[in-house]
């Protein structure tokens, strides 16, 4: 079991603060760093000093780390075009030496789209499924050679398909809940598909889904990584559970349930019965950023017994 770091920065975090989170992720050997991509916060929380963007923030990370990867969970296709993005992603894959991962989404915040001024389409599934094929198409597309594309929400015209990734190919995480057109999508296009926030059952379900659409798509689905987002909230003692969960203003009892909650020991049964149902990755999601403790604690005693 691969164990990821995942942050929530909409919720209050400058930039500095995601470094320090970065970097002693890299130290505990972490394989990644992962951010969301909102500009609104969620919740009872007043989201000060204000939103960071996941691309900037990934630009920084890039030349400020060693070894760790970096990506999104998820970028939201909503606040990019697709042309603009691919120079982005490309852009930050270079500089980091080859070590972004591009999770992309819909979008589905609506609210924030509003508070920004970011248009919030009806049809954005068909959008997405766009977007993927303009960022492998331009990715994919030799040196020298031209990209072009005719959709119903994109047309790219006598591109010169630049800049590339360091990475051929970058890796894309796919992710989502949807029975039918999510797994799909994630078949032609996913390197790893991810479900956030599911219990065991609802994610066995889900992979399995995912490993039929690939074998529908000719795939083997042993290509694709299986992955799942989840809560972290772990404790030597149960005070410290509880501490942890009182900061970010969550029931414990809730946490175990829905999470990976408890003493180093439950929480590595847990990770043992999602494994169980095929997932091989898990992104720890960390809403205390000033808990550097939280990390050393499951890097000390829960990673060495998954890995």
């Amino acid at each position: 079991m691969d164990l990821r770091v995942f942050t929530e920065p909409q919720q209050g975090a400058t930039y500095d603060t995601l470094l320090r989170v970065a970097r002693t992720a890299e130290e505990l050997n972490y394989s990644a760093f992962f951010r969301s991509d909102h500009y609104l916060h969620m919740g009872a929380v007043d989201g000060l000093p204000g939103p960071t963007d996941a691309w900037t923030t990934l630009a920084g990370l890039a030349r400020e780390t060693e070894r760790i990867r970096l990506g999104t969970l998820m970028t939201a296709g909503t606040f990019r075009l697709p042309g603009v993005l691919a120079i982005q992603v490309a852009q930050v894959d270079q500089m980091s030496g080859g070590r972004v991962e591009l999770g992309l989404g819909s979008g589905w915040y609506e609210e924030e789209h509003t508070a920004y001024g970011i248009p919030f389409p009806k049809e954005k599934f068909g959008r997405l499924e766009e977007q993927l094929e303009i960022l492998t198409g331009l990715w994919n597309t030799p040196v020298g050679e031209r990209f072009d594309f005719d959709g119903t929400y994109y047309q790219l015209k006598d591109s010169p398909a630049l800049a590339k990734p360091r990475q051929s190919p970058l890796p894309i995480l796919i992710g989502g809940h949807g029975a039918k057109r999510t797994p799909a999508l994630a078949a032609r296009f996913a390197h790893e598909f991810n479900i956030p926030f599911a219990s065991i059952e609802d994610s066995e379900r889900q992979f399995g889904r995912v490993r039929a659409a690939a074998e529908e798509a000719g795939r083997a689905p042993s290509e694709l990584v299986y992955s799942n987002a989840l809560v972290a909230c772990v404790g030597r003692t149960d005070e410290e559970v509880a501490r942890r969960a009182a900061v970010i203003g969550r029931e414990v009892d809730e946490l175990k349930a829905n999470g990976l909650a408890g003493s180093p020991a439950e929480v590595v049964e847990k990770l043992g019965r999602y494994a169980a149902v095929g997932s091989q990755r898990v992104y720890l999601q960390m809403l205390d950023l000033d808990d550097l403790d939280h990390l050393e604690l499951i890097a000390a005693e829960v990673m060495p017994h998954v890995a």
